[in-house]
């Protein structure tokens, strides 16, 4: 069950949502708000796929087009947040689990680890103030290799 304070964000990021849609010229249909409420109540990172199985799970009769329609309006709105992972796959995640933190993303198994480092957050901060910049969004990726995945890939004494 919502909590009080999830039900009115959801309420709040549904109108937010209509009035970009407006002004477009576009409405909120009801298969649309059912995509932004199955992306708030997704469990961290997806790829469109990942939300199509979650909903199709969840009873919603909902179809490949409509989601793939969906997501770039999400992404314009300013409700959903889009990045490329290693292998070049779009994933996504809505602003309620942004709260400033950053994406170590694994090249082999794409495993996506996120951090909080406030010295990260300073340094932001301050190079924005001392070119006059108004941040709307803060995104940082470190692409590498995950400690299981450099173990693996390290060769062993018996290959040398």
């Amino acid at each position: 069950m919502k909590s009080v304070e999830e039900s009115a964000d959801t309420t709040e990021f549904a109108q937010q949502f209509e009035d970009y849609l407006k002004s477009c010229g576009l409405r909120l249909t009801q298969k649309r708000l059912d995509i932004l409420n199955q992306i708030f109540a997704y469990p961290g990172h997806f790829q469109t796929e990942d939300l199509l199985v979650q909903m199709r799970r969840n009873g919603y009769l909902v179809s490949r087009p409509t989601i793939y329609r969906t997501l770039p309006l999400l992404v314009k709105s300013g409700l959903l947040t889009e990045f490329i992972d290693a292998q070049k796959n779009t994933r996504y995640e809505s602003i309620h689990s942004l709260k400033e933190h950053a994406h170590l993303i694994c090249l082999r198994c794409s495993q996506i680890v996120e951090f909080k480092e406030p010295q990260i957050d300073a340094l932001q901060k301050s190079v924005c103030e001392a070119h006059q910049f108004k941040p709307v969004r803060f995104r940082n990726e470190i692409i590498g290799y995950c400690a299981e995945c450099q173990a693996e890939l390290e060769p062993t004494s018996t290959d040398v």
